[in-house]
């Protein structure tokens, strides 16, 4: 089996100690990402499961999800029971339990409609990623099952917000550990991890070059740093590396490679008469808008370890008050043949479906991505913005004092970010302070550029042709 590290022996004689003397412990273990805490997981079955082989016993893990999270538990302990000898002895049953003689390891997934009822364990109870664990569930369902033998509980996680299990377990901890002086909780982040492996170090310092080291998920799964929501989405040191100092241009390069988000406001009978979009928001504050961002994508200085482009916001048009049966013909034409736009990311959530399918028609060629927004793929649309922002490859044009320039930073400074359950985030500006359609445009064409994948030049290893 592969050695274990120094921090993770002093998590496992600790949790074992508990578990010979009968303690009943809970303990919270914060490893950084890829910092070994399956594998110290893994290395404590084996061992348990020899020991109480010929006597029996149960031992029980749950993660958040069946798959893939509690399946890659069960394959990640049949590897180390082989490298252990026992590759002839041990079975696997009923599809979530693995036995060594008279003692068996259960595993179960920890989602809300998991039924676990009945369970019980006595070597050990073990929770993965407990950030992501309904408290309710753990509480009511898998925290009774060691009651009768008073089975130590170890939760592994990283943090996230105040209101998570592993948080407010963790605070549990600390507080017992100031009365009597017993270590609970184990914290190690990405630099206690380097110190032991030079080339995660070389991982990690990537993944900040990437994501930005204020990046919500780098804070939290590499630094083990607590989220704080109701702030803003942006800083003002983010929105001062926002400012390119490049010029708007309302017609296209030639050689530039162009992609386009599109918030689409909903159908609304207005005036359709062009011009009129700024005077329609003083008139109307509470409608909202149809919003295309125009950005140029620039591969010349991806690499392997930072593949993303870089992205210039070149160009903003908007449309409040339009029909979309009149919109969509207007919308093709300027992004088909004005700005001969390689990948166009839309909105097609709710009435956006209808004009995301006339639009894909007009456009042709695969090049436009309908977006449905759900928690999870608004989620995943504030981290690449997020990403894009703190890694210096997103630039806005410079300002040039026009309505929609200004309304663009009006929504960048207003713009807030909320953590949700299961790491995940929404952005927005708050209704009472205005819209978002700018914002959201922008994060879609983000998207646009990263779904843009440039074409190699034949016979020229390493070269790209199309890059912008």
């Amino acid at each position: 089996m592969p050695p274990l590290r120094p921090y993770q022996v002093e998590i496992g004689r600790a949790v074992l100690e508990s578990v010979f003397r009968r303690r009943g412990l809970t303990f919270t273990v914060e490893i950084a990402r890829q910092g070994g805490k399956n594998e110290l997981s893994a290395q404590l079955e084996v061992l348990l499961l020899a020991m109480h082989a010929a006597r029996g016993g149960t031992g029980i893990k749950c993660a958040p999800t069946f798959l893939p999270q509690t399946t890659l538990s069960m394959e990640r302990l049949k590897a180390r029971l082989n490298d252990a000898g026992f590759g002839r002895r041990w079975r696997s049953q009923q599809g979530h339990i693995i036995r060594l003689g008279r003692a068996r390891m259960a595993f179960y997934s920890a989602d809300r409609s998991a039924n676990v009822v009945g369970a019980t364990a006595d070597l050990l109870l073990e929770v993965d990623e407990a950030q992501d664990v309904d408290q309710d569930k753990y509480q009511k369902e898998f925290r009774p099952m060691g009651a009768s033998s008073n089975v130590t509980t170890v939760l592994y996680g990283t943090p996230w917000d105040g209101g998570t299990l592993l948080e407010e377990q963790k605070q549990v901890n600390q507080e017992l550990e100031r009365l009597d002086g017993l270590r609970r909780h184990f914290r190690y982040d990405w630099r206690a991890v380097a110190r032991h492996n030079p080339l995660y170090q070389q991982y990690v310092e990537a993944e900040a070059a990437r994501l930005g080291e204020g990046h919500p998920l780098f804070r939290t799964q590499y630094c083990l740093e607590l989220l704080q929501g109701g702030r803003g989405l942006f800083s003002a040191q983010q929105r001062a590396w926002l400012q390119g100092d490049h010029p708007r241009r309302h017609r296209p390069e030639q050689r530039g490679v162009y992609v386009a988000g599109i918030d689409l406001a909903g159908e609304a009978e207005g005036d359709d008469a062009p011009g009129m979009d700024a005077a329609v928001r003083v008139r109307e504050p509470r409608r909202d808008s149809t919003v295309v961002t125009i950005a140029q994508v620039d591969y010349r200085r991806a690499s392997d370890l930072l593949p993303e482009p870089e992205v210039r916001v070149m160009e903003h048009l908007w449309w409040t008050g339009r029909r979309h049966a009149t919109l969509v013909g207007e919308l093709a034409g300027l992004l088909r043949d004005t700005w001969r736009c390689r990948r166009v990311v839309v909105d097609a959530t709710g009435v956006g479906a209808g004009v995301a399918s006339m639009l894909g028609k007009l456009l042709g060629g695969g090049v436009l991505h309908p977006y449905l927004f759900t928690a999870e793929s608004k989620s995943r649309l504030g981290f690449t913005l997020l990403g894009a922002v703190n890694a210096h490859r997103l630039k806005v044009y410079a300002a040039d004092g026009s309505p929609e320039c200004r309304e663009l930073w009006r929504e960048l400074e207003l713009g807030q970010v909320a953590y949700r359950p299961n790491q995940r985030m929404n952005f927005f500006v708050d209704q009472r302070e205005g819209h978002d359609d700018f914002l959201m445009s922008l994060a879609l064409a983000v998207e646009a550029a990263n779904r843009y994948a440039p074409r190699t030049a034949k016979g020229r290893a390493g070269t790209r042709d199309d890059v912008g």
